[in-house]
């Protein structure tokens, strides 16, 4: 055995060193385990064909005869729908797959290129069959107005039931996963299927597509976005985005818009949030005509920044930034960022301001530029420093200055003289009341002959507010009244109730004093009768008088209890 000494060298090996973990590349971070809700989906890659992917197999689709090609397009749309017929329920089947589907959507937008998109779409009733999955009802019902859930996109009433269809000898693939919660009868795969044929018509065809897609079905691209499936959704999304960058710029201030503020008032938080980001992306395809509508835009953006939803809440401000940021107006380009968050975050309005106090007008403010400045002005005039208020009164003087025309400037003037002459008339510091009053003079004469039309829209709504007031001082009244009546009313029953308990109270107890006496009484009998019996135990005469010894009223001398 070898022995262990203080001179013993021990011979170790050191350890490698670690390698330096590489930092991740800019933009990217590291894969997280699960996907977060809500999160933003990338750009998708274009749908590839399964059949048609070839020259040969397009050479040979093009030597068929007119019927042949028509039976072939008509089956490759119930593989994109996923109506997979199964003759003998016995055997296993394989079932489709949003992959198989999106390459029979791929194959049907080839064979429109090729055949032509309207032989695919009208003669071999394809667009019917897509209507008829995404509108179970009609196209015009998504655009009635639903006092119920408020407006949006209404979506179907009710669901087909599964028993009224009765027994086949074969049995669809697609009689199954229906969107009943909100009133879908078409299948999921069905309505998925349509969207990825709409997708793929819109990355093959391009322009071609666009008088067959946009118009027919964004809307319904738009209402899919709230989908249980999540399947439907995502292909909801990849659809509505290919239809807006497909759509030329002109078809959004009559089309897309009116379409994208709808949705706005869905009841569905992903079809809001969908909305909004088509409204981002439009500020890239078509940036003259979103700001043509800005003044339209912004109210309708701003009510959505404080949903109670945070992903409908980012969308809504990202939506904000950038269709903020179509104005080509260079002088208050510096101060947008600042303006959008103080639409997003009414504490920031000051900050707004003093960023607007540094800005020289030079341009020519027009419709577009007031109504990003106009409500964060009108919200710093009600501010509850004077200071505050003076500032916003400069920079409206200053703004009014270059107003364009008086029909830019016209409404917005309700929204900003009010408010000015509540300044010029509440403020304590007269210099602050005198700036007000420049302010208002010089949005007068932006306004021109408008400005009386807005002080007589001012009178009657005055008016009108001093109408509605004594009505509701009358039905305030009505009601004290009532409750004044009901009152004394609950007083006199009160009362009433009192009384009553009073006098049963006295009854109970007259009613228990008099139990009391008669307990009494029965108790007094009873000790006295106890009392005569002891009396007799003790007594040597009984009952009659007689002795109990010898039965004599006068005991003889012989007897026990013989007395003298």
């Amino acid at each position: 055995m070898a022995s262990i000494s203080a001179n013993t060298k021990h011979r170790m090996t050191a350890p490698a060193p670690k390698k330096a973990a590489k930092a991740p590349a800019m933009g990217m971070g590291k894969k997280t385990a699960g996907k977060k809700a809500g999160a933003k989906r990338g750009a998708v890659p274009p749908l590839k064909p399964a059949v048609f992917g070839s020259a040969g197999a397009i050479a040979e689709l093009k030597g068929l005869d007119r019927d042949a090609q028509k039976n072939r397009i008509i089956d490759l749309c119930r593989n994109a729908m996923g109506e997979t017929s199964l003759v003998d329920k016995s055997k296993p089947h394989t079932a489709s797959t949003s992959r198989d589907r999106g390459a029979a959507s791929a194959d049907i937008a080839i064979a429109a290129k090729e055949l032509g998109i309207n032989f695919v779409l009208k003669e071999c009733d394809v667009m019917n069959e897509m209507q008829r999955m995404l509108f179970p009802e009609g196209i015009q019902s998504s655009f009635q107005e639903d006092s119920e859930t408020g407006g949006g996109l209404k979506p179907s009433a009710s669901a087909v039931s599964l028993t009224s269809l009765g027994e086949t000898t074969a049995t669809s693939a697609t009689t199954m996963g229906t969107d009943s919660k909100r009133g879908k009868p078409t299948p999921a795969n069905a309505r998925e299927g349509c969207l990825l044929i709409i997708r793929a018509f819109c990355e093959r065809l391009d322009r071609q597509a666009e008088p067959y897609m946009v118009g027919a079905f964004l809307a319904a691209a738009l209402d899919e976005c709230g989908s249980s499936s999540s399947s439907v959704r995502e292909a909801a999304e990849d659809a509505a985005k290919a239809l807006v960058s497909l759509a030329n710029p002109w078809a959004f201030p009559r089309l897309i818009c009116p379409l994208l503020l709808n949705s706005l008032k869905s009841n569905e938080w992903r079809v809001k949030s969908n909305a909004l980001d088509r409204l981002t992306q439009c500020t890239t395809t078509s940036p003259v005509q979103v700001c043509k509508l800005l003044p339209m835009l912004i109210p309708s953006i701003c009510s959505q920044v404080f949903d109670t939803k945070a992903q409908v809440t980012k969308a809504a401000s990202s939506a904000l930034l950038a269709i903020c940021k179509t104005n080509p107006n260079p002088d208050i380009e510096p101060a947008i960022p600042a303006l959008v968050n103080a639409m997003c975050k009414p504490a920031d309005t000051n900050k707004a301001i003093e960023k607007l106090m540094g800005t020289t007008f030079v341009v020519s403010v027009d419709a577009a530029s007031l109504s990003i400045l106009c409500p964060v002005l009108s919200r710093a005039l009600r501010e509850k420093l004077a200071i505050h208020k003076r500032n916003a009164c400069v920079v409206i003087s200053n703004m009014s200055k270059l107003v364009s025309s008086p029909e830019d400037v016209a409404p917005f003037g309700p929204l900003l003289v009010p408010e000015l002459k509540k300044v010029a008339s509440s403020v304590q510091f007269e210099e602050i009341r005198d700036e007000a009053l420049r302010a208002l003079g010089t949005l007068t004469k932006a306004l021109g002959e408008l400005a009386a039309s807005i002080d007589e829209k001012a009178e009657a709504e005055a008016a009108r507010m001093a109408r509605e007031a004594e009505k509701v001082k009358r039905e305030q009244d009505q009601i004290e009244a009532e409750r004044l009546a009901v009152a004394k009313r609950e007083e006199e029953i009160r009362l009433r109730e009192e009384e009553e308990k009073k006098k049963f109270k006295e009854a109970m107890d007259a009613q228990r004093e008099l139990a009391k006496i008669e307990a009494e009484a029965a108790q007094k009998a009873k000790q006295e009768d106890m009392i005569q019996k002891d009396k007799e135990k003790r007594s040597t005469k009984g009952k009659g008088g007689k002795c109990q010894g010898c039965g004599l009223k006068k005991c003889k001398k012989t007897c026990l209890f013989y007395s003298d």
